[in-house]
This record gives structure tokens, sequence and C-alpha cells, in this order.
């Protein structure tokens, strides 16, 4: 069965200013990396489609929702660092309704997993405010859509952004039919995602907080996916898996402070196939968040396709760190979720 893919020139069309690093270039780099994929023609392209209001409602407030909409046609600051551009707002609505579709489509074993390769990213807007280059948190509508329209009752969101998804823990904080994982540079942008930030009322246990000082590498990430991740996955059983594939940890990136490789990140994306075999097979759906050097981007999102599609390549770099030592940041968070979760 073939990857459902949303890959189309539309969400080159958002531009949020120039000289910005959410740039459509990001995109374009992409299409370059995807031209020497040979996996590309075996892929299912996702038509495209907007969402409709009463899909964003899941997530966001509708005040949120009409301050988005009333950019159409313009040239607006939602805030310093999120601009709209007359268009951004009609292609904020289509990353949203394909990438809902693409998640339908897993859901119904029409494709064997999927990457939504779309912009703008969405895991730092809250239920009421755009904020960090985002303007509705797609990953966080998809698994409300899940929930919702197909009764899942545990999603697993995995989110390896260097920058800590705030909007998305926001939304699922009370919830335990979302199990939210983070690994991300701290301090940092928006300084949120402490390891004591675990979730409240029937959500306590599900937000997973893995701050990491600046300057880790493959090995640390691996270790984390593979002594905290994976054995707290295993208890929680998810039937549907969500990525917010963020790739400015890469080595390159310009804006993080990581040293993460593009075999790295394919390396994790085994770890995830890992979850998917054993519980929910054929339903990983990575959505891009960051990744601000658009060749880097390129390498690490094929690299990640790859994975996703079988190849094993990234297993001799997992297995070559497997025995690495815990860096303290997991120390520290398997000490946290060991209150919640049977740890070894």
């Amino acid at each position: 069965m073939a990857l459902g893919l949303i890959h189309d020139p539309v969400f080159q069309e958002h531009d949020p200013g120039s000289y910005h690093c959410e740039s459509p270039n990001r995109l374009v780099a992409l299409d370059q990396a995807l031209r020497t994929w040979p996996g590309l023609e075996k892929t299912v392209q996702v038509p495209l489609r907007e969402a409709r209001v009463g899909e964003l409602t899941l997530s966001h407030m509708p005040h949120h929702i009409k301050r988005v909409a009333s950019t159409h046609g313009k040239r607006v600051a939602l805030d310093p660092d999120t601009g709209a551009c007359p268009v951004s707002y009609k292609v904020a609505l289509t990353a949203v309704g394909t990438l809902l579709d693409l998640c339908t489509m897993a859901v119904n074993g029409e494709v064997e997993h999927g990457a939504a390769l779309l912009r703008p990213p969405g895991h730092h807007a809250t239920p009421d405010r755009a904020m960090g280059f985002c303007f509705f948190n797609n990953v966080a509508l998809a698994a409300t859509h899940l929930i919702h329209n197909h009764k899942l009752e545990r999603v697993l969101v995995a989110d390896f952004d260097v920058h800590h998804g705030n909007g998305t823990e926001e939304i699922f904080y009370y919830d335990h039919r979302v199990l939210y994982f983070s690994l991300h540079q701290s301090p940092f942008y928006p300084g949120t995602g402490p390891v004591n930030s675990v979730g409240l009322a029937s959500g306590k246990g599900y937000t997973l907080n893995v701050p990491l000082p600046a300057g880790l590498g493959d090995q640390d990430y691996i270790r984390i996916f593979e002594d905290l991740l994976l054995p707290v996955a295993r208890q929680y059983k998810p039937q549907f898996i969500l990525v917010s594939a963020g790739y400015d940890a890469h080595r390159e990136d310009p804006l993080g402070g990581m040293y993460v490789s593009s075999l790295g990140f394919a390396a994790l994306t085994r770890i995830l196939m890992e979850i998917s075999e054993e519980f929910c097979p054929g339903k990983i759906v990575m959505s891009l968040e960051g990744g601000y050097d658009p060749p880097a981007l390129g390498r690490a999102v094929v690299a990640c396709l790859e994975a996703l599609t079988g190849d094993t390549g990234a297993d001799a770099l997992r297995k070559a760190h497997e025995n690495a030592d815990k860096p303290q940041a997991l120390i520290k968070a398997l000490k946290m979720a060991g209150k919640f979760w049977s740890l070894p």
C-alpha cells in the first residue's frame, strides 16, 4: 500500500514577509529533494480541501478563527513573528482540511502512513491565539478529528521540533485521549514545557515533556525515544500516531542549537514505526513544523519518508546508540514519568 502525501505548490503561497525564516523557500527545497527520491512515484497525493469552520472549532475558539479569517486579502501581523499575506488564511485552511482527510485515509486503510509537507506550521497555535509562525494547530486539529469523527480513544502526538509545542500541550492538557510527548531545547522559545508540566485532571500524566540543553544530538534523542517514549507508548497502546515533525533540531539549522542529523530523524521515525507496527499498523501521519535551513530540511524529510516506507538504513544508527549514556534531562524526565507509568 502507498504512502499518503500532501505536497502541493499552494503551500508556497503563504508569505509571512520578506526575510522571514518560515519562507516558501522551505518547500522549494523540498521539491528539489523529492525529485531525486525514488519512492515518490509510489506515493498517493491527497486531494486539497479547505477545512470548514466547524472543524476548526474542535480546537480553536470562535474569536480566534474570526481574527485569522479577517486577514484574508490583507497583509497583517498577528504577532511579531506571525505575518499573514492576502492568501494566508486560505492556505492555512487548506493545510488543515487536507491533513484531516489524510488522517481519514490512514484510518480507513486507503494509505499506509502519511506525510503532510505543508505550511504554515501549527504546534504553537493555542485555542485562542496565533503565534510562533502558526495560525491553526494542524496536528491538534487532526487529533480532535480522529477522536470526534473516528471515535478513537488513544492518540499519540510525538513532537520532536526544537521548540516546545505549547499550543498542542494546552489543547490537550486535561485530556487523556491524547498522549502528548515533546522533547525540545530549553530555555528557548516559547519558554514553556518544563518537565513537571504533566497534565491536569483526567489528563494528568498524559503530557510528557523532556526539556533539553542545547548541544545534544542523535545518541541523546534516540536514547530518549528508546527509554521513555517506547515503554510509555507500549502501555498507552495508541490507535494512531501523529508527529509534529519539526526539523529545526538539525545540526545545520540556523535557529536551533542541537546536532541531530538527517539519519537521526529517520531513526526516531523507525522507533515510531515499531510502536505503530505493534498497536496501529499503517497509522502514522507526520506533519511538517519547523526546519529553517532549506537544503537540510529537504534531506531530513526524505530520510524520514524513506523510514516510513520501509527503508531500514536508520536502524544501524539506532543500534549504534542503544547503549549511549543517559543525558541528565532524560533522567529527570524518567523520574517524573515514573509517577504515572511503569518504566524499566
